[in-house]
């Protein structure tokens, strides 16, 4: 058994572009300011408030109030950000401190690095309206994006399989698509959203910004929720592997679950393997994250170990 693990990790290692499906880190605490009187700082807080938790009801939030109330106190410095815009910087780790202790989740800074992609393409004017917008809507949620231009489609006009998608993606250092369709000769009208991940994909209907927004609430975590905030290692077991390439493909949805930082091969059997998960909110955290996923569907335990069905696509 040590020697197929070893044989299986060596070979992963080979397979693996140990670059891809990382995120991006996101300046959460970076904020655009008009002057440096309180109620300019408490604007900005707001936003840093919905970036940091991902939710947009968070700038409201009765349990963030006293955040908000005293803004001012969080303040690290001022600065001038890259397009010459004045700046303020809050001390991240106090506000996030706030923030769980206030009772609500905080969105891991390192974030799914999205493509966005409208089909069919539009105009060079129309198309550099809708990078405004979608940029505009992905900074004030804290999203990582890039409009990109690629071929979502078949000949016969159907989306492409999710895989080909994704692996597109890869290819310009996107972890997930995002792709809107509509009709080109409306740029205005509502668009056919749909979000592929390495887990799962999803969609519905609204204009430029629900793209990004609904994006977002899929991510983020939720509020109010009870799971921890630590990073916990867990061991989880996959059933229903075949070979080297599910393998691969399973530590790839894995690494791709929000809240997880790392997901190694600790043990593997004829059909079976096991992972060490570091994930925020340990197991609970991590049953979360897969609770609209495809392709990894929980299967039960064994003892205090979750247990997993891989179920790949097509």
């Amino acid at each position: 058994m040590r020697a197929l693990l070893s044989s299986l990790l060596c070979a992963l290692c080979c397979v693996l572009p140990l670059s891809s499906w990382a995120g991006r880190p996101v300046r959460v605490y970076e904020v655009d300011v008009d002057g440096q009187s309180a109620a300019a700082v408490q604007d900005a807080m707001r936003q840093a408030l919905v970036r940091a938790t991902g939710r947009r009801e968070s700038a409201d939030d009765p349990a963030l109030a006293g955040v908000l109330a005293e803004a001012t106190r969080y303040v690290k410095s001022y600065a001038v950000g890259p397009r010459g815009q004045s700046q303020v910087v809050f001390d991240g780790a106090a506000v996030e401190q706030a923030i769980t202790a206030a009772g609500r989740s905080i969105w891991d800074r390192e974030r799914p690095f999205t493509l966005v992609v409208l089909s069919p393409p539009r105009n060079r004017a129309a198309e550099d309206a809708a990078r405004a917008e979608l940029e505009r809507a992905a900074a004030e949620r804290g999203l990582p994006i890039s409009l990109v231009p690629l071929t979502v489609v078949d000949a016969d006009g159907n989306l492409l399989a999710p895989a080909a998608l994704l692996q597109s993606a890869q290819r310009y250092g996107g972890d997930e698509i995002l792709v809107g369709r509509g009709d080109g000769a409306a740029p205005d009208s509502e668009l056919q959203w749909t979000l592929f991940t390495r887990s799962a994909s999803e969609s519905w209907n609204g204009p430029l910004a629900a793209g990004i927004d609904h994006t977002v609430d899929l991510l983020a975590p939720q509020q109010g929720t009870s799971l921890a905030q630590a990073e916990v290692e867990t061991r989880v077991r996959i059933e229903g592997v075949r070979g080297l390439i599910d393998y691969a493909a399973i530590q790839r949805l894995l690494q791709g679950v929000a809240g997880v930082r790392r997901a190694n091969i600790a043990a593997a059997e004829a059909n079976s393997v096991a992972f060490d998960v570091t994930v925020r909110g340990g197991a609970a955290g991590l049953d979360q994250g897969l609770s609209g996923s495809t392709r990894l569907v929980r299967a039960g335990s064994t003892g205090a170990t979750p247990v997993y069905r891989y179920q790949p696509q097509g």
